[in-house]
C-alpha cells in the first residue's frame, strides 16, 4: 500500500512513474512558482526604482528639448523682430539721407543764387563807382580844358587885338561868352 506522503510525492512528480508521463518541454511546477516569485521581485524592484528614474530622465530630456525649442522659437521671434526693426531703421536712415541730400541741394542752389546776386550787386556797384569816377574825371577834364581853352583864347585874342586882356573880369567874361558860343555850336551838331 501507498501512503499519503508517497502519493503526494508521486503527484508532485517525484516518483518513477511520473517521469514517464512528464513532457520534457514543460518545466516542473516548483520551477514555475520560483520563477514567478523571482520575476515578481524583479518586476517590483524595476517598477519601484528603475522605471521612476528612467521616467525622470525622460521627463528631464523632454523638458530640456521643449525648453530648447521654446528658447529657439523665442530667439527666432526676437531675431525676426530685430530684423524688422533693423529694416525699419534702415528705411528711416535712407529717407533721412535722401532728405538731407535734398536739403543740401536746395542750400547749394540758394548759396549759388545768393553768390550770383552778390556778384551782380558788386559788379553793379563797381560799374556805378567807375561811372561816377569817369563822370568826375570828365568834369575835371572839361573844367581843365575850359581853363586851357580860355587861357589860349585870351592869349590868341591879345595877340590879335594887341591889347592887354589880363584883367580877370574881362577875361572871365570873354571866356564864358566864347565857351557858350562853342556849346551852342556843339549842341546842334550833336543833335
Amino acid at each position: 500500500m501507498i501512503n499519503t506522503t508517497e502519493l503526494l510525492y508521486l503527484a508532485a512528480g517525484g516518483g518513477e512513474g511520473s517521469e514517464e508521463n512528464t513532457n520534457p518541454l514543460l518545466p516542473h511546477w516548483y520551477d514555475i512558482i520560483w520563477s514567478l516569485v523571482a520575476f515578481a521581485v524583479v518586476l517590483f524592484v524595476f517598477w519601484k526604482f528603475v522605471v521612476p528614474m528612467y521616467q525622470k530622465v525622460l521627463d528631464e530630456r523632454r523638458e530640456t528639448i521643449e525648453g530648447g525649442i521654446e528658447r529657439a522659437e523665442a530667439a527666432q521671434a526676437e531675431a525676426n523682430a530685430s530684423l524688422v526693426a533693423y529694416r525699419e531703421q534702415l528705411a528711416g536712415a535712407r529717407e533721412e539721407a535722401s532728405a538731407i541730400r535734398d536739403e543740401a541741394r536746395q542750400q547749394g542752389t540758394q548759396i549759388i543764387s545768393d553768390m550770383k546776386a552778390q556778384a551782380t550787386a558788386e559788379s553793379d556797384r563797381i560799374i556805378a563807382n567807375g561811372a561816377a569816377q569817369l563822370q568826375a574825371q570828365r568834369q575835371q577834364v572839361v573844367a581843365e580844358l575850359r581853363n586851357d581853352v580860355g587861357r589860349l583864347s585870351v592869349d590868341l585874342a591879345e595877340k590879335l587885338v594887341a591889347t592887354d586882356l589880363s584883367d580877370a573880369t574881362k577875361q572871365a567874361g570873354t571866356v564864358d561868352r566864347f565857351l557858350a558860343e562853342l556849346d551852342d555850336v556843339a549842341d546842334p551838331a550833336a543833335k
